[in-house]
C-alpha cells in the first residue's frame, strides 16, 4: 500500500480491499428507503475522544481520499463505521482469543497477539502517534496539511514511529477498517449511499440472479446497482 499514489490509484487498492471485508453481504428482497444519517459534522461518537474522532477524520480521509475515482472514505462515512465498531463486540474483543501469553514478534499467522482489545490499541495508538506527531512536526496529526499528513502515515506504516509492543498492529488495524468500512453494508455505518460497492461495481445483496444466469448473456456487463441488506438500492 503506497499512500503516496492513493490520490490518483484508488480502484487498484480498494478492489484488493473487497476481498478482505470483514462484514459481508446477505441477500434479501425488498425495496427499502434511504435512511437519514447525521452530517459527520454533528456526529457524536460513541466511543472515541473528541481528538480521537479529529484523528480517524483525518487518517481515513488520507487513505482513502476524497479526491480522485470515486468517492472518499468521508464521503462513504468510514469513521462513523469505525466508532461503531470500537464501540461494539469488535472494539471489545468479544470474539477475540485474549489470553496469554503474547508475543509481539509472533507470526501473525498465530493469530491475535496484543493484550489489549481493538478499542485500546487505538486509544493508546491516536495518542502515542499524536505525540510523536508533535515532536517530530510540532503539530497533531489532524491539524497537519494533507502532504505533513501522508508524511506521517507512511512513517507509521514502515514503523519508523516508535510504539509500544502492544500497539504495533495499530496502522494494519487502522486501514484494515478503513477498508471494511468503505466496502461494508450500510447497516452497519459506513459505506454511504452504497458508495464503495458503486464504486467497484459490486451488486451487493441481490436475492437472485436468475436473469443473468443465459450463456447469451457472457460478456453482457450487469446494468443494475447496488442493493443493501435493508433492501436499500443505490
Amino acid at each position: 500500500m503506497a499512500i503516496r499514489t492513493m490520490d490518483t490509484t484508488r480502484r487498484g487498492f480498494l478492489a484488493a480491499g473487497a476481498s478482505v471485508s470483514a462484514l459481508g453481504a446477505l441477500a434479501v428482497g425488498a425495496r427499502a428507503q434511504s435512511r437519514e444519517v447525521v452530517p459527520l459534522s454533528a456526529y457524536r461518537p460513541k466511543y472515541l475522544s473528541g481528538d480521537e474522532w479529529a484523528f480517524v477524520m483525518a487518517a481515513t480521509s488520507r487513505l482513502i481520499p476524497s479526491s480522485g475515482d470515486g468517492a472518499g472514505a468521508l464521503e462513504a462515512r468510514v469513521p462513523v463505521f469505525i466508532d461503531l465498531q470500537l464501540a461494539g463486540d469488535y472494539g471489545q474483543a468479544t470474539d477475540l482469543y485474549m489470553a496469554g501469553p503474547h508475543d509481539a514478534a509472533a507470526n501473525p499467522l498465530y493469530g491475535y497477539q496484543s493484550p489489549l482489545t481493538p478499542a485500546q490499541i487505538y486509544r493508546g495508538g491516536i495518542r502515542a502517534f499524536d505525540d510523536w506527531c508533535q515532536q517530530t512536526k510540532q503539530a497533531r496529526f489532524s491539524d497537519l496539511d494533507a502532504v505533513g499528513q501522508d508524511a506521517a502515515l507512511t512513517s507509521l506504516e514502515k514503523g519508523e514511529v516508535r510504539l509500544d509492543p502492544a500497539l504495533r498492529d495499530f496502522f494494519t488495524i487502522l486501514l484494515q477498517n478503513t477498508k471494511e468500512g468503505y466496502f461494508a453494508d450500510p447497516m452497519y455505518g459506513g459505506n454511504h449511499a452504497m458508495a464503495g460497492w458503486v464504486h467497484i461495481g459490486f451488486p451487493g445483496a441481490r436475492a437472485s440472479y436468475l436473469d443473468w444466469t443465459d450463456p447469451k448473456l457472457d460478456g453482457v456487463p450487469y446494468p443494475l446497482g447496488p442493493v443493501s441488506i435493508s433492501g436499500e438500492r443505490a
